[in-house]
């Protein structure tokens, strides 16, 4: 599952990132969910701890404590995504 976020500051700064792996794995381990758990729905605070990780891996300047981050933020949006197990359609003889 890859996810590109738009991450939006409270001074106007926009920037984008995309997830991978180990973004995913993180949010796992500090929300004790698993990702196929996200199909119900994302929390916001699952959003932006994504957005957060993927800052850091980006190069981007992040405050080092989570809450922190949220307080520098004014919007995160996922822009788009892709499935986390893709599949080849698959010819049919069936109309």
């Amino acid at each position: 599952m890859q996810l590109k976020l738009r991450v939006t500051t409270n001074d106007g700064v926009t920037y984008d990132v995309a997830t991978n792996l180990f973004t995913i794995i993180a949010m796992e381990r500090k929300f004790k969910i698993r990702a196929s758990d996200l199909e119900h729905g994302v929390a916001m605070e699952h959003m932006v701890y994504m957005a957060y990780e993927a800052s850091k891996q980006a190069g981007v300047s992040v405050s080092p404590v989570f809450d922190d981050f949220i307080k520098t933020l004014a919007d995160v949006e996922v822009i788009e995504s892709e499935p986390g197990n893709p599949t080849d359609p698959v010819q049919s003889d069936t109309p």
